[in-house]
């Protein structure tokens, strides 16, 4: 948090003393600074200060300016990059399935989007995708979430086998682009399940390794 980053904004009422510290702040950025949206949302919540169409915030996390349109926060002007942050996450954990109700693979990830109006690029790569050694063959299937909000499901009887022998599939990529429309934190993970609900499938078996890349667009 840099020097001129605030944590409140305080509301003055007749014959309250400005101090030179607060007149300093104001004289030395002309507009308040905040680590990140989630600490400018809690200096402008409460009995601080009600928000006013018009007010102005710099984003330290982010590097830019943004303006309190009566409704929403809006950024002034263009920005350098359109990518506002990258948030990458990574498991090796086996996980096991023998059944056709979604279970988590353990790959998950978590963002605070700076603008409610940006889009979330979800980039993933499912590792060690494998049917064990059982009597009968199966496949796998995939399901990306957003909290609980199912998004996206791939790879319907990915890799299946009518072996009972033991399978190593490999890996399922997946590219996905969601519109959350909100500055709150954010997780997304994968789900999986053994597709003919009988033989065991596995993810990052033998500790292969699975990722999640988030990739914040500005509006």
């Amino acid at each position: 948090m840099g020097a001129n980053a605030q944590t409140s904004v305080p509301l003055f009422v007749a014959n309250a003393v400005l101090t030179a510290a607060q007149q300093n702040i104001s004289a030395a950025t002309g507009v308040p600074v905040f680590a990140t949206t989630v600490t400018r949302d809690a200096a402008f919540g409460g009995s601080n200060k009600a928000l006013a169409e018009g007010q102005l915030a710099y984003i330290e996390a982010s590097n830019i300016v943004q303006y309190y349109d009566g409704a929403a926060w809006a950024t002034v002007g263009p920005t350098a990059s359109k990518i506002a942050q990258v948030v990458t996450a990574r498991t090796a954990t086996s996980v096991d399935s023998s059944t056709n109700v979604f279970a988590d693979t353990g790959l998950t990830a978590t963002i605070t989007p700076t603008l409610n109006t940006s889009t979330i690029l979800v980039m993933v790569n499912q590792g060690g995708i494998s049917k064990s050694n059982a009597n009968a063959g199966t496949g796998i299937t995939l399901n990306l979430l957003r909290g609980v909000t199912s998004l996206i499901q791939w790879g319907a009887y990915l890799g299946y086998t009518g072996t009972a022998l033991a399978t190593f599939v490999g890996s399922a990529s997946m590219d996905y682009l969601d519109s959350p429309a909100t500055t709150s934190a954010t997780t997304y993970k994968t789900q999986f399940f053994s597709t003919t609900n009988t033989a065991t499938a596995t993810v990052q078996a033998q500790s292969t390794v699975s990722s999640i890349t988030l990739v914040e667009i500005l509006a």
